[in-house]
């Protein structure tokens, strides 16, 4: 574990980047609010970070309080990270972040690497205050889940949702970065048709009719 360094300011702001300045540790936040994740999962979704500087990022995150480790029961029977409700409590940190660089999303890079998971923010605001259920999200570079209105736990997932979802979207990253950006609003798109929408729930309904 490395050694806790601190801007030695009494100030909240500080305080808070002596726990979260460190490259790369606000991304483990990110991928962590997806649930629990294992190590092996969390490097190949972090790409860039080494091994050594991931191992650890979280054993300061275990330190500090934001993140636990504890091994699933069979038949998984492997190691995973999840957040402290400490730690879930940076989704709206997060967010704010993203919303501010969102502006500095321009042309994608070469060198980008791109998840499909990572629009989850972006789009989990574009759909607060539509309703409560669990949305699929599907995209050329893959899909994901989003929950809404869950009190606790993961609020958004990697891959198909563990449950039948209230409703479908179907778009593409062109789309999800518009809405990050605020250059597209969440339901213009779906009646521009830049959004599809399946399913039969009041949240599925919502989204086509409002």
């Amino acid at each position: 574990m490395s050694p806790r360094r601190s801007y030695d300011q009494y100030c909240s702001a500080a305080r808070a980047l002596d726990a979260l300045g460190d490259r790369w540790t606000l991304l483990i936040v990110r991928e962590l609010l997806a649930g629990p994740r294992r190590y092996t999962d969390l490097h190949a979704d972090l790409p860039g970070v080494s091994t050594d500087v991931l191992a650890s990022r979280l054993k300061d995150m275990e330190r500090d309080g934001l993140a636990t480790r504890r091994r699933l029961p069979p038949p998984g029977a492997a190691n995973v990270y999840e957040l402290t409700a400490r730690g879930r409590e940076l989704l709206p940190v997060l967010q704010a972040l993203g919303e501010w660089g969102a502006p500095l999303l321009a042309e994608r890079r070469p060198t980008d690497a791109v998840r499909a998971h990572w629009f989850a923010l972006p789009l989990l605001r574009s759909l607060e205050g539509l309703g409560d259920g669990v949305v699929q999200v599907r995209l050329d570079e893959g899909e994901f889940y989003v929950r809404l209105g869950a009190p606790d736990g993961p609020v958004y997932g990697e891959g198909p949702a563990p449950e039948e979802p209230d409703a479908c979207l179907s778009l593409d990253a062109e789309a999800c970065t518009a809405l990050a950006k605020g250059d597209l609003a969440l339901l213009d798109a779906v009646r521009d048709g830049r959004i599809t929408v399946t399913g039969e729930s009041p949240l599925a309904k919502t989204l086509r009719d409002a």
